[in-house]
């Protein structure tokens, strides 16, 4: 018993669980708000995991091995503003703490083609983040923030509208690294990943006009 008790506790330990945030449904595919979606999405292909739901958790969830490493995906189905509702929820039933989370969000502040990684802090007004800060009660946990710039005469009408074609291709190349970023994090922490993709940004490539 105490010997199957002790491997049980271990594989907890390695889990890890990664968030991506957004809005569920159509309406809102290929917005920055939900960019976090993409980038989960991305993660869940890269291992062929497959999304189930999980109303006990008001999420969708995906399991697999990511950088040699126990995950679970989850992508909120609360809607932004609640997505500690789902998140807290799903850390507790796992015997997870905030430092085995990893939450991939949009970022207004910075510019399209930008990401940042930090390890602990405020909600920097993101109404996601603030409310998984408030129903973990710890902002201890590890942030991927994804660039989508902003337009500061109406920031609600830019983070729910669709992307240009041509933010588009600089948004799938940042979806596309931050599963590389991702990876990084969990094999050899925040730390490293921060002093790689911190000032890294995306090679713009405008091939819309050609032809």
């Amino acid at each position: 018993m105490s010997s199957t008790s002790a491997d049980s506790r271990t594989t907890v330990n390695l889990l890890k669980i990664i968030v991506g945030l957004g809005n569920p449904g159509a309406e809102y595919a290929n917005t920055p708000h939900s960019i976090g979606f993409e980038a989960v999405d991305a993660i869940a292909a890269e291992i062929g995991a497959t999304w189930e739901t999980k109303r006990q958790f008001q999420c969708l969830m995906a399991k697999g091995s990511f950088a040699g490493i126990p995950v679970m995906l989850v992508k909120p189905q609360t809607y932004m503003n609640l997505s500690g509702d789902s998140v807290a929820p799903v850390v507790k039933y796992h015997n997870a703490t905030p430092a085995d989370l990893l939450v991939i969000q949009d970022d207004i502040d910075l510019p399209a083609g930008k990401m940042r990684i930090r390890k602990a802090g405020s909600c920097g007004g993101h109404n996601g983040i603030r409310n998984i800060i408030e129903r973990l009660g710890t902002p201890g946990f590890t942030r991927l923030k994804l660039g989508v710039g902003k337009d500061k005469s109406n920031v609600v009408a830019h983070v729910l509208g669709k992307f240009d074609p041509t933010t588009r291709q600089v948004m799938d190349q940042v979806v596309a690294e931050s599963v590389k970023a991702s990876a990084l994090i969990l094999r050899e922490g925040p730390d490293r990943a921060m002093n790689v993709y911190n000032g890294w940004t995306a090679e713009v490539k405008l091939t819309m006009n050609k032809g």
